[in-house]
């Protein structure tokens, strides 16, 4: 073949790709409008090195497998651009205001999508239920202060499902005006969790302190009321929004201070890949070993529970409802078999969810 027929082979096959990249983004917008729909961020890393892995098998001679995956990963990349801009009219709900830790967490996870700011958890997980947003980004635990029951309440309560799970690093600053010093603070705000999270803190320097809706909040009032003797706990990001300076660093109790975020929506999405897990939600008869015997079913078919917590009921007093987060699959062969077994000892039962229990931890300006 000389270099003439060389370049018109180029061209011939070039043409084809370009009608197979053509095939391959319709299939993409399809994928943009299942992952839209179930409040889904567009990258999903596991499924991604599982398209490399099935694509380097494709390509038998050695020397160009290394040469095919990275092509692959370019296409992956436009793919993923394309994508990107299709869910872009995404809106997301999240509590609190611009600055918010949630806020964070939403833009981290929905780079592309529009944010709406809610004034509760309540309002932003109806939000969702009422179709005014495809998704809510809400916190479900900390791993100092622990869970954020008024979301275990909408979870047991609602009917959105949880289709990922992030954890995310806060790292608690104290604010103040560009003219106040640390010396000079005499009260502190922020959101009732935060001020757990920094008790020591504020103890040992004895501030006075006072609970707020959320951290953006408090940095917003700070602002607004120009009082060097006040200062707000929220994060470093949130400085650069109000106009405020930096006190303090890290001043938090816990050096692994790190909140989970769970993305509620409206339809269960499937889980694939390594590190399943579930969430579920159900009441026993008020009896002795009526939570031992659930128990005893769910450790009987070999899965692991991770967490177990009890709250109490709203509407029944003195009763309580049981959230476990589990290791597993309920959509395998073990796992209806444990929900058919479970059905039998519990008066109440429901799985609020699933999702890939190794997600990728939210890191300040990476995406998911």
């Amino acid at each position: 073949m000389d270099i003439e027929e060389a370049r018109q082979e180029i061209a011939a096959v070039d043409r084809e790709m370009a009608a197979l990249f053509e095939r391959r983004l319709r299939a993409g917008a399809a994928v943009a409008a299942w992952k839209k729909e179930r409040g889904l961020p567009v990258r999903d890393k596991a499924q991604e090195e599982r398209v490399l892995q099935r694509g380097a098998a494709n390509v038998k001679d050695p020397e160009k497998r290394g040469l095919y995956q990275c092509f692959l990963q370019d296409v992956m990349h436009r793919t993923r651009q394309y994508e990107h801009r299709l869910i872009e009219g995404t809106r997301v709900a999240y509590s609190g205001v611009e600055g918010a830790f949630a806020q964070i967490a939403a833009r981290r996870i929905f780079p592309d999508a529009r944010l709406v700011a809610c004034s509760s958890f309540e309002e932003a997980y109806q939000a969702v239920e009422n179709g005014d947003c495809e998704t809510a980004v809400l916190p479900i635990e900390n791993s100092y202060a622990g869970e954020v029951g008024q979301v275990m309440d909408l979870l047991y309560e609602g009917r959105l499902y949880v289709n990922g799970v992030y954890d995310m690093a806060v790292d608690h600053c104290l604010l103040g005006t560009p003219e106040s010093s640390l010396e000079g603070i005499r009260t502190v705000i922020s959101h009732p969790q935060a001020l757990a999270q920094c008790r020591t803190y504020t103890l040992e320097r004895g501030f006075e302190t006072r609970e707020m809706s959320n951290t953006a909040v408090a940095a917003q009032t700070v602002r607004d009321r120009q009082d060097a003797s006040l200062a707000a706990i929220a994060s470093e990001e949130t400085a650069s929004l109000y106009g405020l300076k930096v006190l303090d660093r890290h001043i938090h109790e816990s050096r692994s201070n790190t909140t989970r975020f769970a993305v509620f929506s409206p339809v269960e999405a499937p889980v694939r890949g390594t590190g399943r897990a579930f969430l579920l939600l159900f009441t026993v008869c008020d009896e002795a070993g009526g939570l031992a015997r659930a128990v005893n079913v769910i450790s009987g078919h070999g899965f692991n529970m991770r967490v177990l917590r009890s709250r109490p009921m709203k509407h029944l007093p003195w009763h309580y409802y049981f959230y476990a987060e589990i290791e597993g699959d309920t959509a395998t062969e073990k796992g209806r078999q444990l929900m058919e077994e479970l059905a039998g000892v519990c008066t109440t039962l429901k799985v609020a969810g699933s999702y890939t229990s190794a997600e990728d931890a939210l890191q300040g300006g990476e995406t998911i």
